[in-house]
């Protein structure tokens, strides 16, 4: 009698829907989708900023593109973080040229990197075409005139197109 008893308990058992309440558990996936999408940066273009480099404030929130980095301070320049230009290991006669308009070491490096991309994009057809934009990185206690200079060396090695990276009002 016994084994009958528990053979009908078994049954019993097998013929119970189980219920699970996944409602908490869809509000924790629909929290943790909402923080990543918040989170997300869809430009990817990642920019170091190097010491001695005071940014300006702004209050436009628009994302930089893809492009060469140049940053600059009152005694550096760095394209792509390699420091291109130190102020005390420089000579005012090996860094301008085209009448003082032009800085040389940044203007050779800049050369550089359009040929690199230029050869990419002759060897493979899915490679990102040149651009020339370059995102500038300036101190903000920069005197126009040598942000000019930048500039012109800039414009006149293909890269025609300027960002300038601030941080914005929050930050």
């Amino acid at each position: 009698m016994a084994v009958r008893a528990s053979r009908f308990a078994n049954r019993r058992k097998k013929d119970r829907v189980i219920d699970i309440d996944i409602t908490s558990l869809l509000d924790i996936l629909t929290i943790l989708l909402v923080f990543l999408l918040q989170s997300y940066n869809s430009s990817g273009v990642i920019i170091n900023v190097p010491k001695g480099i005071d940014l300006p404030r702004s209050a436009s929130e628009s994302l930089n593109n893809f492009g060469v980095n140049i940053q600059v301070s009152k005694t550096n320049i760095w394209v792509d973080d390699k420091e291109v230009l130190s102020s005390e290991s420089a000579t005012d006669g090996q860094v301008f040229d085209e009448g003082g308009r032009r800085i040389v070491p940044l203007y050779n490096e800049l050369i550089k990197i359009k040929e690199t991309i230029k050869q990419s994009e002759k060897l493979s057809p899915n490679a990102a075409k040149f651009s020339g934009i370059a995102n500038l990185v300036v101190e903000k206690s920069l005197k126009y005139s040598y942000l000019k200079r930048v500039m012109y060396t800039a414009a006149s090695a293909g890269f025609r197109e300027f960002k300038f990276v601030v941080l914005t009002q929050g930050n």
